[in-house]
C-alpha cells in the first residue's frame, strides 16, 4: 500500500510531499521531479505568477544515489517568492504594526497581501472554510486551498509514474479535450510517445486547429475580464488486467480514480471511458464485446468502459476525464459580503490564471498515476522493485494461460 500526503501553503516557505510504501530500487532523480513540475507550469492562459515564481525541488529523504531505499520519500518544493511573504505568512507571531504597511508597489492586489481578507470569493473555499474553522479572515483558508498545493502532488506523481513504468511498463499521457464550449474535433488520440509534441503545444493538444480554437476561447475570456474552464483527459497504457477489485467499494479502481480527480481544485465532474455518452446508448451498443485476437488472445472490440469493468482494470487503456470549472478568482469580481462589517461588497481579487486546464491535465495525470501505482502495489507488492517484477510476471503468466 502507498500512502502519501502534502503539507504547506501557497505563499509559505515551501510545500512538502511525502510518500511511504515505495519499494527499494526504484530509479528516480531530482531531475525527474523537476521535469514534472516544469510541465505543470506550461499552458496558454496562465497568470503572471508563473513568470516569477519558480519551483525549487529537493529530495530530502528516501532516495540514495538515484534509487529509492524503501524508506518514506520526502520532497521539498521551495517558494522562491518567500521573502516577499515572510511577514504575513510567518509561523511565529509578528508585530501587528508590520501588517499595516502596504505591500508591493501600491497595486490593490499587492496591498491585499498584508490586509485581512474578509471578503470571501464566490466559488472558493473562503467562506465555508472561515465558518468551519472559526477564522476571522480567509487567508489561512485560501493559502491551503490554493491550487499551488498541486505542485506537491505532481512531484509525487513523478514517483508513481516511475513505479508503473519500471514494474509494469505502463505509461500515462494527458491532453486538453475541451476549453469552454470548444471541444476537440480531431480524432487523434495521444500516446506517451507524443509527450514532447503535447508540451510544445500551448493548449496541450495534437491538432493545430483545435489548439487555435482553444487559444481563441481563452483570449475572449481574458478580454471580457472573465475566466474559462474545460476538460482534461488522461490515458494510461499498459496497465495490467486485474488492478482494483469488485469485492469492496473502497477497492474499486474507478471509484479511487474518480475520488482522486475530484480532489483536484476546480474539478467538478469526472468521467471514466465514455461514461456520460454511454448513458444515451442502448446496452447492445454501450459495452465492449470480447473477441479472439491475434494468436487466440482475448481482446475487446471497443473501449467504452475506459479500461475498467466492475471496479477492475480489464487490460485496455484506462481513460479518465475531469471537468474543470472556470477559476473562481474572477477579474470582474462577483458579489459578496464583508465578514468584518456585514456590508455588501465584491470578492477580493488576486493574480490568477484565465484558464487552468493545461496544468490541470498534468495534475490529473499525476493523480491517476498515484492511484494506479497504489493498486499495482496492492496486487504485486514487494519490498524491492525486483520482488514486485517477479510477482507481476508470475501473475501475468497465469493470466496469459487463461486469456
Amino acid at each position: 500500500m502507498l500512502r502519501w500526503m502534502t503539507a504547506g501553503e501557497s505563499h509559505g516557505p515551501a510545500l512538502i510531499a511525502t510518500i511511504e510504501g515505495l519499494p527499494s530500487g526504484l530509479r528516480i532523480t531530482t531531475e525527474d521531479v523537476r521535469l514534472g513540475l516544469a510541465h505543470r507550469r506550461l499552458g496558454y492562459g496562465r497568470g503572471a505568477r508563473q513568470k516569477f515564481e519558480a519551483d525549487e525541488a529537493t529530495i530530502l529523504a528516501g532516495v540514495r544515489h538515484g534509487l529509492t531505499t524503501g524508506a518514506p520519500v520526502a520532497i521539498r518544493i521551495a517558494n522562491s517568492e518567500w521573502p516577499a511573504w515572510e511577514t504575513v505568512m510567518s509561523a511565529d507571531p509578528v508585530d501587528p504594526r508590520a501588517l499595516l504597511i502596504n505591500a508591493g508597489s501600491g497595486d490593490e492586489r499587492e496591498i491585499a497581501r498584508n490586509r485581512p481578507l474578509t471578503r470571501p470569493r464566490p466559488g472558493h473555499a473562503d467562506l465555508p472554510g472561515m465558518l468551519s474553522y472559526d477564522l476571522p479572515e480567509a487567508r489561512p483558508v485560501l493559502e491551503r486551498a490554493s491550487a499551488r498545493e498541486t505542485a506537491a502532488r505532481v512531484a509525487l506523481g513523478a514517483l508513481a509514474k516511475a513505479l508503473l513504468a519500471q514494474v509494469a511498463d505502463a505509461h500515462l499521457v494527458s491532453r486538453v479535450l475541451a476549453v469552454g464550449g470548444q471541444r476537440a474535433r480531431a480524432s487523434l488520440v495521444p500516446t506517451p510517445a507524443d509527450e514532447e509534441v503535447l508540451c510544445a503545444a500551448s493548449m496541450r493538444t495534437l491538432d493545430p486547429s483545435d489548439n487555435a480554437r482553444f487559444e481563441a476561447a481563452v483570449d475572449e475570456a481574458r478580454r471580457s475580464g472573465d475566466t474559462i474552464g474545460g476538460v482534461a483527459e488522461v490515458i494510461a497504457y499498459g496497465v495490467p488486467v486485474g488492478l482494483g477489485s469488485h469485492v469492496t467499494a473502497r477497492e474499486r479502481l474507478d471509484a479511487r480514480i474518480a475520488g482522486a480527480l475530484m480532489s483536484i481544485q476546480s474539478v467538478k465532474g469526472v468521467e471514466i471511458g465514455d461514461g456520460f455518452a454511454q448513458a444515451a446508448l442502448p446496452g447492445s451498443a454501450a459495452h465492449d464485446e470480447i473477441v479472439s485476437g491475434d494468436g487466440g488472445h482475448l481482446t475487446r472490440a471497443s473501449n467504452h468502459a475506459g479500461g475498467i469493468e466492475g471496479g477492475t482494470s480489464n487490460g485496455a487503456p484506462i481513460v479518465a476525464r475531469a471537468a474543470f470549472k472556470p477559476i473562481s478568482t474572477v477579474p470582474c469580481a462577483l458579489r459578496s459580503v464583508d465578514m468584518a462589517t456585514g456590508e455588501e461588497t465584491v470578492g477580493f481579487h488576486q493574480r490568477s490564471d484565465t484558464c487552468q486546464v493545461v496544468p490541470g491535465a498534468i495534475i490529473c495525470e499525476a493523480e491517476v498515476a498515484l492511484v494506479l501505482a497504489d493498486a499495482l502495489s496492492d496486487h504485486a507488492g514487494g519490498r524491492s522493485i525486483g520482488e514486485m517484477r517477479r510477482n507481476l510476471r508470475s501473475y501475468m503468466a497465469r493470466v496469459e494461460e487463461r486469456a
